[in-house]
């Protein structure tokens, strides 16, 4: 559909207390022309119409931060902190991965991902991407891809896989959908030496690509790598040049006001990951104090086998509420502000400054929701609704650049048997191989 407006929709309005207004939406060419009180008048113009009625109608949400193929490990482990997790149930399994193996989580991700009004996300891995790309492309969705490293092999060897994954993210950046961005992201500095985070930081200059890393996540890694190193790890990228280049730093759960203070410029992004966080009994970021310094946050999932789904409306509610907790406050962080970190925040960190609004000239990225779902009720608090009472189960329909990528809660772009069935025949297999 290149022309077409939904009518007898109820946009959310942007901040409580609000009460939205039965409206039409009028999309043309990807392009969100108009969102306006009351019906379509120009009957003439050749639109498609649509009814939307029962319906609210929000911008989708852009989870920044996960890795998609790990959706095949989903559940097979649980109550352990990160390194136990990370040593002895996830990088064991991984290392079994084929490529098909990391296609089959990749596209249960994107289901899941879609069916719960995710319009964008950030993908972090280290094999199979090409998969990714071309599933990216098939599916309708939006993702920065990014490239995920460590210090393996010999410098030479690290120099080499960096300017290859350079260039095929250059490669999938110039896609003609102008839905797919990318970035490189080193793992951790625990895992990448500061000669190798600054290899990286010079290939983000030289090839025009942003960064991410995962920083601070828990207090063990702080400390191990004060020892080290003598300064925090946070405080080591500022010194090679990381925060010079617009960069995704995802944790920052045990930052200190230091480290705050270094981040605390225009480049850097935060993804604050709550239920992850949780679940690894990692702690709880600082997102008030973020937030007053200026920094831009957003929220992302993480993997399936940290959280363990990609509902990213589950993250909103929990995100907020675990801010109140750690702050004893409950005004410690707003509504409106956890909403714009999973919708505009998150789309313009990840390259696509025009999604995540429903206004004028902006990209046809948004969702509609059955509003007559019982924990949406009364209707009037709509946007109090969407942060704590909404879940992905209430999305109804997902477009994407105008195009529609769900209807009435049946996937239009996936084929969501085949993926259940592959998933599990891949599952199978992996964990016949892990025992």
């Amino acid at each position: 559909m290149e022309h077409f407006v939904i009518e007898h929709v109820y946009p959310i309005p942007n901040a409580r207390g609000v009460r939205a207004v039965k409206s039409h939406i009028e999309v043309k060419n990807g392009t969100i022309i108009t969102v306006a009180p009351g019906d379509y008048q120009n009957r003439e113009s050749g639109a498609i119409i649509l009814d939307g009625r029962g319906k609210w109608l929000s911008p989708g949400l852009y989870n920044t931060h996960g890795h998609t193929p790990m959706t095949m490990m989903r559940g097979v482990s649980d109550d352990v902190v990160l390194q136990e997790w990370l040593n002895n149930h996830v990088w064991p399994r991984e290392r079994l991965f084929t490529s098909e193996t990391a296609k089959a989580g990749t596209e249960l991700a994107l289901a899941e991902m879609i069916r719960t009004g995710t319009t964008g996300f950030l993908d972090m891995y280290h094999m199979g991407m090409q998969n990714t790309y071309e599933l990216v492309k098939s599916s309708g969705i939006k993702s920065m891809i990014s490239k995920g490293m460590m210090s393996i092999g010999t410098p030479e060897e690290q120099s080499e896989k960096l300017a290859a994954a350079a260039r095929d993210l250059k490669e999938w950046e110039q896609d003609s959908s102008g839905r797919i961005t990318g970035m490189l992201f080193p793992h951790a500095p625990y895992t990448c030496t500061p000669d190798f985070l600054e290899k990286i930081v010079d290939a983000g200059h030289r090839y025009n690509l942003p960064l991410g890393i995962h920083l601070e996540e828990t207090a063990r890694e702080v400390a191990d790598y004060q020892h080290d190193y003598g300064m925090t790890p946070a405080r080591k990228l500022k010194e090679i040049g990381f925060y010079s280049r617009p960069a995704m730093l995802t944790h920052v759960v045990h930052a200190t006001d230091e480290d705050l203070d270094d981040m605390s410029v225009p480049e850097v992004t935060i993804s604050y990951n709550p239920m992850s966080n949780a679940k690894l009994g990692s702690g709880i970021a600082r997102v008030p104090e973020m937030l007053k310094r200026g920094l831009r946050v957003t929220i992302g999932t993480d993997s399936a086998v940290s959280n363990n789904n990609l509902d990213m409306f589950e993250e909103l509610r929990l995100g907020a509420l675990m801010q109140k907790v750690a702050f004893q406050d409950p005004s410690s962080i707003e509504t409106e502000a956890v909403w714009k970190m999973a919708t505009e925040n998150g789309a313009a960190s990840m390259g696509f400054d025009n999604s995540g609004k429903l206004e004028s000239g902006a990209a046809a990225d948004f969702i509609l929701l059955d509003s007559a779902s019982f924990a949406l009720q009364p209707y009037d608090n709509i946007l109090s609704h969407l942060v704590y009472a909404a879940s992905g189960r209430d999305v109804t329909d997902s477009f994407v650049n105008g195009r529609q990528l769900m209807k009435d809660g049946e996937l239009l772009t996936l084929d969501e048997e085949k993926i259940n069935a592959e998933a599990n025949r891949h599952y199978r297999k992996l964990n016949e191989a892990y025992l």
